[in-house]
């Protein structure tokens, strides 16, 4: 009964949204005006042919009133014996719904059982009728159809094809219940599928060379040469610095390591050679100033070219890498020195980072060690005044793969952040990143944007990339404007790309046929999901399908669209082989597909390469997300049945709303389809007068040009009604100069309820 109720409220809540009267939605279900408003008050039984007919004429698919889910397979949806979504129609008879989760039927499959009655079997039969066509399989028992005034008994291996527009029913004989197969199939006058075309596939890069990262990876391929699977080869000793960078260095040392610009437009070109000297030269400098192995280093560098020798300068001294923002105030540096037991900091000159990590320092005395670089300042030491004076040769400090050379703080959306922990194996997790999506080039240039303090920077500007052999295109640009850095592709010849979708927004927004992007290969994106309008503009505009990837500071690239797939607009793509990638309901059991679920990771087999080690000093929250095996995300998705997988959102950001579940992301790419829309935030805000639990609401950042107004807001509402199911419209929008950010940049939702 309460999963009637909540239909037959989703069926009210959908018809007075729409402002359809109950007299015209008794014409269309063939009831009396008195009989409909029994039927939708839940006084009087309710047929599905009933149900059937209000949901065509509310624009939705029957599923979406009978479950509040709406179907996202588009290709086939697997059912076991005893599944199926269960429909509640009339006293007598169960129905299991077969194809719920498929969009777009031309038909609608049922399992239904006529229990059987001696009373219904000599009354007459109750008739119904409906548009297209039915057909009726009897599996066991006996079943009586009458069709007008005809009527057939069937058993089983016994069908019936017929015309649904006729009056028709059926009922049980024979002392026993009757199952049957019944399909309803719809009429030529209805919207019966949208075809899409299915693109050719890419092709592959070339399985070619020797690069370094070889060394430490075998890959699995298919006869088409995918990628299927990988073993990775870890030296118990393996430390970044010295098995890859001056690897690299005794290989190749001319090789470009890194094109880095600074905000005026100076250029400096290192090689692996370079890299691999300075940073010697820097850990040597480093171990002077008192840094020794396992000190908790905070590295607050920006984009200056430091940072790239200090990184690799802790690394072989043993010593635990902190990136941090340079936007980080007193407050958050106390938080952060206190956590990590941070004991040295190396910081930028630029900005008031240093006098905020000073002031911090009052009151957290473990931070020893003060050096400055890109700058000078009283009682710092000046890295970029006195590193060179120091030897280049060092004799290898003794490090192991398992030993603890980095951390990230979390962006902290919903509370304090967290510290991820990752092993010395972490970079070697990025070598999937580079090769199977950022699809890096060994002779081209790759460019990740992103501020170092962030783990994107690492994922897109080092590990993965140099593994690969790749140089990376670094600019120190103070503020990010488009117009400045989108003639950079034609200048530097930048081949590979990789940024958040802000920054794809911010490009799509310019007139881009007035830049020369010819040079770019592939262009990657993540860090949040990415909205199909902008997958289609950047497409239009360039020639290059956005290949999406999804990850987090506690992962590398866990989700994908690897070189070699046609990416599904929206889709963050296929789960890594190198992660046991699972969607999971609230119970920790599987979810169907086109089911959503949240996204975890089984750690049951081992703990993959790249993955963390837990939040330091935090064992209790490492166990909230962390146990039995299974990590969680504690974000949501939905699978479809070619293995994509479709964001949803956290899952505390949720809508559930007049008996629906809503993702805020679906509603959020509708919107970003409208030209007024520059940024948006969907919420769900508490309904006060208590009848759906919760309003959707939109925080909504105008383009220039757009003034708020009540005209532009019902604009919007209807834009979002016609575009998507009409319950998802945001019944609440504001509009806002801008949106909530961490310091990250991702929007803190938890703000804007």
């Amino acid at each position: 009964m309460e999963a009637l109720s909540g239909t037959l409220q989703r069926l009210r809540g959908l018809r007075l949204e729409l402002g359809i009267s109950t007299q015209e939605m008794a014409q269309v279900a063939g009831v009396d005006e008195a009989q409909y408003q029994q039927i939708e008050g839940g006084a009087a039984d309710v047929s599905f042919t009933f149900l059937y007919k209000c949901a065509n004429r509310l624009g939705v698919d029957l599923s979406s009133i009978v479950s509040g889910e709406e179907p996202r397979l588009t290709a086939y949806t697997l059912t076991r014996v005893g599944e199926g979504m269960p429909i509640k129609r009339r006293e007598g008879f169960d129905y299991n719904h077969l194809a719920s989760l498929l969009r777009d039927r031309l038909a609608e499959p049922f399992v239904v059982t006529a229990r059987y009655s001696k009373e219904l079997e000599q009354s007459p039969v109750a008739l119904s009728s409906h548009g297209g066509q039915e057909l009726n399989y009897v599996l066991s028992g006996q079943l009586k159809v009458q069709l007008d005034k005809h009527t057939e008994v069937l058993g089983p291996g016994d069908s019936l094809y017929y015309d649904g527009h006729r009056s028709h029913g059926m009922v049980a004989i024979g002392g026993q219940d009757c199952t049957f197969l019944s399909v309803v199939i719809k009429g030529r006058d209805e919207d019966a599928t949208r075809l899409v075309p299915v693109a050719a596939p890419q092709p592959l890069a070339q399985q070619d060379d020797e690069r370094i990262y070889r060394n430490f990876l075998d890959e699995q391929l298919d006869e088409q040469g995918n990628l299927t699977g990988v073993a990775f080869k870890v030296p118990e000793s393996f430390n970044f610095a010295y098995d890859c960078v001056d690897a690299l260095a005794a290989k190749n040392p001319d090789k470009l390591a890194m094109m880095w610009v600074s905000a005026q437009g100076q250029e400096r070109r290192f090689s692996f050679g370079d890299m691999s000297r300075l940073s010697t030269q820097a850990a040597n400098y480093l171990r002077d100033k008192g840094v020794r192995k396992g000190d908790k280093v905070m590295v607050v560098l920006r984009r200056h070219y430091q940072f790239w020798l200090v990184m690799m300068a802790l690394h072989k001294l043993g010593a635990v890498a902190i990136p941090a923002t340079d936007q980080l105030m007193q407050k958050d540096f106390e938080y952060r020195f206190e956590l990590a037991q941070v004991r040295a900091i190396v910081c930028t000159g630029y900005g008031n980072a240093a006098e905020m990590a000073e002031l911090a320092m009052e009151k957290c005395p473990m931070v020893q060690i003060k050096v400055m670089a890109n700058g000078t300042r009283e009682g710092w030491h000046d890295f970029d005044g006195e590193f060179a004076a120091c030897s280049d040769q060092m004799a290898r400090v003794d490090t192991r793969a398992e030993d603890i050379q980095l951390m990230f703080f979390s962006s902290g959306t919903t509370g304090y952040p967290k510290i991820a922990q990752h092993a010395a194996t972490y970079g070697l997790g990025h070598i999937l990143t580079a090769k199977w999506w950022h699809k890096v080039n060994p002779d081209g240039l790759h460019f990740t944007v992103s501020d170092t303090g962030w783990g994107k920077a690492l994922w897109g500007k080092l590990y993965g990339q140099w593994l690969c052999e790749a140089a990376i295109f670094t600019c120190d640009f103070e503020r990010f404007a488009p117009v400045d850095l989108l003639p950079m592709f034609k200048k530097y010849n930048i081949t590979t790309f990789c940024a958040p979708p802000t920054i794809f927004r911010f490009f799509i927004k310019e007139d881009l046929s007035k830049f020369d992007l010819s040079s770019l290969e592939h262009a990657c994106i993540a860090g949040e999901a990415l909205n199909p309008e902008v997958f289609q503009q950047f497409y239009q505009a360039t020639g290059l399908k956005l290949m999406e990837g999804f990850g987090q500071t506690e992962t590398t690239l866990a989700i994908y669209n690897p070189i070699g797939s046609t990416p599904k607009p929206g889709s963050m793509g296929k789960a890594s082989p190198a992660y046991d990638v699972r969607l999971l309901d609230a119970d920790g059991k599987p979810v169907q597909s086109g089911d959503v679920g949240e996204i975890c990771i089984s750690t049951k087999n081992g703990t993959p390469v790249g993955m963390y080690r837990g939040y330091f000093r935090q064992e209790d929250r490492t166990r909230e997300v962390w146990t039995d095996g299974v990590y969680h995300s504690g974000d949501t998705a939905w699978q479809d049945e070619d293995g994509y997988f479709w964001y949803v959102g956290r899952t505390d950001d949720l809508i559930k709303s007049s008996g629906y579940r809503i993702g805020p992301f679906e509603i959020e790419s509708v919107l970003m389809e409208m030209p007024c829309v520059t940024e948006c935030a969907v919420t769900g805000v508490p309904d006060t007068t208590g009848e759906r639990g919760q309003l959707v609401k939109a925080t909504i950042v105008l383009t220039k040009g757009y003034d708020p107004s009540d005209e532009l807001k019902k604009e919007i509402q209807a834009y979002v009604k016609k575009h998507t199911a009409p319950y998802k419209y945001p019944r609440v929008i504001e509009f806002a100069e801008s949106l909530p950010k961490t310091i990250s940049g991702k929007i803190r939702r938890v703000e804007l309820r």
